[in-house]
């Protein structure tokens, strides 16, 4: 799947780069810069596009530069449709420099847009009742902070600070705490950040797909040991398929990922034995298993992985093909509450135009 997708990135890069240096090269001003020709136009449109795409990688990296020329060659389209309905309706053509000029701006205003909803963390607050509990109860849950893709360890211990003031019961990580390219020293800035967190019953921890790496513990300079042991070290609670009473009513059970090549227990497995008549939360990094979890009697399930669909259009493709059950937001099945949260940050992209990352606050309060 990983390799049609990055052929068609690169087959869509390629061919639009061809197609709006032809474009540019009919701006009247371009011609005359080329002296009258057309291959000479096209091709300077193509070395001027091809630096542009140069510069935008020295800035971000060469992901982001093929995001950011893919979104300008939709927006190219979008702009030269406008122009042609207007021809349709008024019968007055749209001169191509401004076709060209409207989709350069659209296109720095839309990924300026999704810059900030990436980087600027913003609140999301869910409140449950239930019959099960006595007292109100606080739980924020962060995800998918990928230490390294849009802020590293110290930005990471950042947007931690704006949790003790919400005064949680307990944060919940739900995954893909760290990526391939983490570095050691990010790693341990974030673990410590875990640490500093101030709760009443601590911080739980499980395991995403990224968490242990795709590529070995060589390319990272780190191993997964080094991980293990500075969380425990900070007095973070690991939950591989484990479950561990919290308060007097809520038990909290962290699943291992269905990522993970050793298996993993089924929903059923993971809650049998618990008392039911308790709050059970359940943490399950991607959100792939719902009607199992509702049926083995979870109360809530706290997913992430899906980073809200990331861009659009591609926002609801993994509904569409079965690998999500859902991709952002809050859902109920039978007697379960389902949350996936969008994550506090993003992987690989520096711009999420599907939605806005977030920490996930969420109060269950006695009915």
């Amino acid at each position: 799947m990983w390799g049609f997708i990055i052929v068609a990135v690169l087959s869509t890069f390629a061919a639009g780069l061809l197609y709006i240096s032809f474009r540019t090269a009919g701006i009247p001003f371009v011609k005359k810069a080329a002296g009258g020709k057309k291959a000479l136009a096209v091709l300077m449109c193509f070395a001027f596009y091809a630096a542009l795409t140069a510069a935008l990688a020295l800035v971000f990296d060469v992901i982001n530069a093929l995001i950011c020329m893919i979104h300008l060659y939709v927006f190219w389209l979008i702009c030269e449709l406008v122009a042609y309905i207007i021809y349709k309706i008024r019968k007055t053509v749209t001169a191509r420099v401004f076709t060209c000029a409207a989709a350069l701006i659209c296109t720095a205003l839309y990924l300026t847009y999704g810059w900030i909803a990436v980087h600027h963390v913003r609140q999301t607050a869910y409140t449950f009742g239930t019959a099960k509990i006595k007292e109100a109860f606080r739980i924020v849950q962060i995800t998918d902070s990928h230490i390294g893709a849009t802020f590293d360890g110290d930005g990471f211990a950042r947007e931690l600070e704006k949790i003790d003031p919400l005064l949680p019961d307990c944060v919940v990580v739900t995954g893909d705490f760290v990526d391939d390219d983490t570095k050691r020293e990010d790693m341990l800035k974030g673990c410590d950040a875990l640490g500093k967190l101030k709760t009443k019953y601590g911080v739980y921890f499980i395991w995403g797909n990224h968490d242990k790496g795709y590529f070995g513990e060589e390319r990272r300079g780190w191993t997964n040991a080094e991980l293990r042991e500075r969380l425990e070290a900070n007095g973070v609670i690991l939950l591989e398929d484990e479950s561990v009473a919290v308060a007097d009513d809520f038990y909290i059970a962290g699943r291992c990922d269905r990522s993970d090549r050793s298996g993993r227990m089924s929903a059923q497995q993971l809650i049998d034995g618990l008392d039911k008549s308790k709050y059970i939360i359940v943490l399950d990094h991607q959100p792939h298993d719902f009607d199992a979890e509702a049926e083995a009697g979870a109360d809530l399930v706290l997913c992430g992985h899906t980073h809200g669909g990331q861009f659009i259009p591609i926002t609801h493709v993994g509904e569409w093909i079965g690998e999500n059950d859902m991709r952002y937001g809050h859902e109920r099945r039978q007697n379960t509450d389902f949350i996936v949260s969008s994550g506090i940050s993003n992987w690989a992209f520096k711009f999420k135009t599907g939605c806005f990352s977030e920490i996930v606050i969420i109060d269950i309060v006695p009915e």
